[in-house]
């Protein structure tokens, strides 16, 4: 598709829910989650249920985030699991943690593994999704449907990647736990699609498909509509048992992080049915764009690193490595270069930027300390716990012309054939020359 084409269709976005609007026509979510007094699912993908079999090496507990960020996300995950493949330690993952745009390599790896090497590049990176969705949404049989904007996405995810896919068959497959996290726009807080969080709503995850998962996590608002939870009633479970009681308790111990408490009372407020019985979901970036706040409160609210371990089944092992796969990008702006007032969409985009990055930054703190800390927790006198952090992003590109390349990559899911090599090509180079995976790397070959 052409780009002056293309950019008409992009003005279809706001000329649409105009004439929407103007017919009278109403938009209804599809609802995909199944109450669990209705289903007899054995099957419970989520923390405490996880089956940490596929570990081959006592040595090591590898956690990887991917950020958001649209295809430039994905491709540099992409990239950074070519490198844990080449280094042989890909196998060692044990949970990968992921929101927006890094979703989809999450989902693609858990459910397909070593597929994703084979079959990804041509399933998702070299496709273009977002001329397909605007071809979709230009449909003019859709401009009168109730069908949402988002289940166009879905479709096209559901056709071209996930096949029809559950959180079923993504337990069966055996891989790393794998967290795709959106965000809950009536409450503020980010959302796991684990069954914890499921039981909070009655709900089954099981049975819900892995392409709404994802098209939620990377649902932008305006241009996506939310996907939408029905927060079913007649339930009574351990998950809501537990909030209420830490709710109760002193939060003295919270004090070094008080969003933990806000986490902690949005997931409590899952409870009251009558005044919540929709939730919305919408990009997981919006509370956690590096998806590594997934971790950290799941860490947190549930005890402290000790008592995550050994939800896991698993137990401390000697090195405690966590990656962060950061995909934002710093664009350059031409607002400085005039006195002209600068547009709406510079505006919005550069206000966008600066409030990413100071969060973004904060998060890294955040969690820097906290794998320190977590290390030291998990030690003891005979076996000492090693922390790794690792923290893959473009301000690690060496070479200047290549970092403002990748900087200026776009967030939306159509990359050229050069963008897409460059951004696989930097994450697995970022990945293999950085100092912490090389000490990593080093320490576990003389073992």
């Amino acid at each position: 598709m052409n780009r002056c084409l293309r950019d008409g269709l992009l003005r279809l976005l706001w000329v649409i829910p105009a004439m929407a609007i103007g017919s009278g026509c109403t938009t209804y979510a599809v609802i995909d989650n199944q109450s669990v007094v209705t289903t007899n699912s054995d099957i419970r993908y989520g923390l405490e249920d996880f089956n940490q079999h596929h570990r081959s090496n006592d040595e090591i507990t590898l956690v990887v985030a991917f950020s958001g960020g649209g295809g430039r996300a994905a491709a540099l995950a992409y990239g950074v699991m070519q490198g844990l493949r080449d280094s042989n330690i890909l196998a060692e993952i044990d949970m990968i943690s992921s929101v927006s745009g890094g979703s989809f390599t999450a989902a693609y790896y858990g459910l397909y593994g070593d597929k994703l090497f084979t079959d990804f590049e041509n399933d998702f990176i070299r496709r273009d999704y977002q001329t397909e969705w605007l071809t979709g949404l230009a449909n003019p049989l859709q401009w009168f449907s109730s069908r949402g904007r988002t289940d166009i996405a879905t479709q096209i995810y559901e056709e071209r990647l996930f096949k029809g896919a559950t959180f079923a068959d993504l337990h069966q497959a055996n891989g790393p736990l794998i967290v795709i996290n959106a965000t809950d726009l009536g409450g503020g807080a980010r959302f796991s699609f684990l069954q914890e969080y499921f039981d909070l709503l009655c709900s089954d995850l099981s049975s819900y498909p892995i392409a709404r998962a994802v098209t939620a996590s990377s649902a932008v608002p305006i241009m996506l509509n939310p996907v939408v939870l029905r927060n079913h009633s007649g339930c009574i479970n351990p998950a809501q048992d537990y909030l209420q009681k830490i709710e109760h308790n002193d939060w003295a111990e919270f004090k070094r992080a008080p969003g933990l408490i806000d986490t902690v009372e949005a997931l409590n407020n899952y409870q009251d049915k009558q005044q919540r019985p929709y939730i919305h979901l919408v990009d997981g970036g919006i509370t956690d764009n590096l998806g590594l706040m997934a971790l950290y409160e799941m860490v947190e609210i549930g005890g402290g690193i000790n008592s995550f371990v050994e939800r896991l089944g698993s137990k401390p092992t000697p090195r405690l490595v966590v990656i962060s796969v950061n995909a934002s990008a710093k664009p350059a702006y031409a607002i400085e270069a005039t006195h002209e007032i600068p547009s709406i969409d510079n505006t919005v985009s550069a206000v966008t930027d600066i409030q990413l990055h100071r969060y973004n930054a904060a998060t890294i703190s955040v969690m820097s300390r906290a794998v320190e800390r977590w290390s030291r927790d998990l030690s003891d006198f005979w076996q000492p716990v090693e922390p790794y952090f690792i923290e893959i992003s473009f301000a690690g590109v060496q070479q200047e012309q290549q970092r403002l390349l990748l900087n200026q990559i776009p967030t939306g899911l159509a990359l050229t054939p050069e963008q897409a090599d460059a951004l696989i090509l930097a994450g697995r180079e970022l990945l293999q020359n950085h100092p912490e995976f090389q000490r990593l790397l080093q320490q576990l070959n003389n073992d």
